[in-house]
């Protein structure tokens, strides 16, 4: 029983993970103008963030030896509230970046910390739950701006709500403790104090680590074209208008939260490798569907194909990383791993944008399709040298 209370209170603080993920998209365009700002420095806000989630991700192996993966969770909630509640009250730009600081290094070690002892602790198709519900809050993030602006045209609500209950959490894990401590009892577990720091250069040279983290960027790449040119790529290379566009490119995020809910249901029929080959070979086929020309019904479908293909290979390729790398080394990769996986988040959107500028924004699925491909390969090569021993 304790173990389930712990899983039910990682499972909330994902969808808390997932919340503020989303939220700057979705209140940007009215939050612009009450801060000063420019339209396109959302960008900026978001690489800051993304910069300092990168940087939280590779410093939480050595925080969580010292300091036990629930303490560094708890701080990190705390640190996420904070920064969401100074959001809330924040008039300039520069605050609003300022800001951008601890929510990164908090959410990149939560981020980390989480996917690691779960990892350890639980089975893959807890994993995958564990990211449908990162996908949940990513999606009540901008229902919740949309419903505000709507009633009460504001957008600083949504930021304090989110801040209140951050700060709930925090405390909630703050009373926690005796819960991890429990399951670092288990028998066989791999304690906090076990984790062995490791120099990033020590971990890229880790065999299998260079193939590991290349599908990892690429995934994180692959989703992030999605999620950044599908609906550009539906209106100005398809005609699609963009009302449409954008119920189609909501499919993409159906079959990511849908698809993660079935991969935790047939885990426990199928081996990790053989989730992330299903789930590459899915999404190449929904790829294919995008490039297909005039037919235009199969754009929706294309859509919902690449999310549920996509569902199964990060939480899987996570889900491995004790048995790939050891349980002891293991914090130290997730942490690089979370890095690698941002980084390409953050760098494929400009990197297609200006390939697209310079060719038309019918290219989208041709470098969708390349990411996948670099996926293929590079997971099917771990696969392969994991099976030779």
């Amino acid at each position: 029983m304790p173990v389930t209370a712990l899983l039910i209170l990682i499972y909330i603080a994902f969808i808390s993970l997932g919340i503020p993920d989303s939220l700057l998209g979705a209140a940007w365009p009215a939050m612009h103008g009450d801060l000063g700002a420019s339209l396109s420095l959302a960008g900026t806000l978001s690489m800051l963030t993304s910069t300092c989630t990168v940087i939280s991700g590779l410093l939480s192996a050595r925080l969580i030896s010292r300091f036990g993966t629930a303490r560094v969770t708890a701080v990190s909630v705390l640190l996420t509230a904070g920064a969401l509640l100074g959001l809330a009250a924040s008039g300039s730009f520069w605050v609003t970046a300022a800001l951008c600081v601890p929510l990164g290094l908090g959410g990149g070690a939560i981020d980390s910390g989480l996917n690691n002892f779960v990892a350890l602790h639980y089975k893959a198709r807890h994993m995958n739950w564990l990211h449908c519900f990162w996908g949940i809050g990513a999606t009540v993030g901008p229902i919740l701006i949309a419903a505000l602006l709507d009633t009460t045209g504001q957008w600083r609500s949504g930021y304090a709500a989110m801040g209140v209950v951050q700060m709930a959490l925090a405390l909630v894990m703050a009373l926690s403790m005796p819960l991890w401590k429990k399951a670092n009892e288990q028998e066989g577990a791999v304690h906090d104090e076990d984790i062995v720091p490791m120099k990033l250069r020590d971990v890229v040279r880790l065999p299998l680590a260079f193939p590991v983290f290349a599908t990892l960027l690429a995934y994180c790449g692959g989703e992030s074209v999605m999620t950044v040119w599908g609906a550009s790529f539906l209106v100005d290379a398809r005609g699609i208008s963009p009302q449409t566009a954008a119920s189609w490119v909501s499919l993409y995020f159906l079959g990511i939260t849908g698809g993660r809910f079935l991969s935790g249901v047939v885990s426990s029929r199928l081996r990790t490798e053989q989730m992330i080959r299903l789930g590459v070979l899915c999404s190449l086929a929904g790829a294919a569907l995008l490039l297909v020309p005039l037919w235009d019904f199969l754009l929706p479908v294309g859509f919902f194909v690449v999310g549920l293909g996509f569902a199964p290979i990060f939480p899987s390729m996570l889900h491995q990383t004790p048995r790939v790398f050891g349980p002891k080394a293991s914090q130290s990769v997730m942490g690089t791993q979370m890095a690698f996986a941002y980084i390409g988040a953050t760098l494929t959107p400009p990197l297609s944008g200006a390939i697209a500028h310079a060719s038309g924004l019918w290219i989208m699925p041709v470098i969708l399709t390349l990411l996948i491909v670099i996926m293929l390969v590079a997971s099917h090569y771990i696969q392969r040298r994991l099976r030779a021993g």
